[in-house]
């Protein structure tokens, strides 16, 4: 049952309309991906999380150099493009929160402290203003067990 929904949510993911995210441009080609953790890896609290980023580069928030942008994790929310309680937050600053959780510094990797159970992880880069670039770069949505 699990594996259906995340083959619905990486087919709802490749529907994402790109004239709707924010106005700062990607690079051509660019993808975003988790360097050590794979769809439905079993786990152990804490979790490390490499985030991995090709086609572009990483630059704290607040800074303007093209090709750039900062890392966001989705956490146990509803993928990009879906936003919270059903609003599509392609084109608006990314909200922080204990579901979307920024990395502002430029961090490429960060530790998660989760409760054991079935927890989905998706991320996102951001421009300077933590907006998704145009068209936008993230990650498959991944299910991590933690035991």
């Amino acid at each position: 049952m699990i594996k259906i929904v995340a083959i619905c949510t990486s087919l709802i993911l490749a529907s994402v309309s790109p004239s709707s995210a924010g106005e700062t441009a990607s690079s051509p080609g660019a993808v975003q991906y988790f360097v050590n953790l794979r769809d439905f890896a079993e786990v152990t609290s804490p979790i490390k999380v490499i985030f991995g980023l090709s086609g572009m580069g990483v630059a704290p928030a607040g800074v303007d150099k093209p090709n750039t942008g900062h890392h966001h994790i989705l956490l146990d929310r509803a993928p990009l493009g879906e936003g919270k309680d059903g609003k599509d937050e392609l084109d608006v600053d990314i909200i922080s929160d204990e579901n979307n959780i920024h990395f502002n510094k430029g961090q490429t990797e960060t530790t998660l402290e989760l409760e054991p159970g079935i927890h989905t992880i998706q991320l996102v880069l951001g421009d300077k203003d933590h907006i998704p670039h145009n068209p936008p770069v993230f990650s498959e949505v991944i299910t991590v067990i933690v035991k």
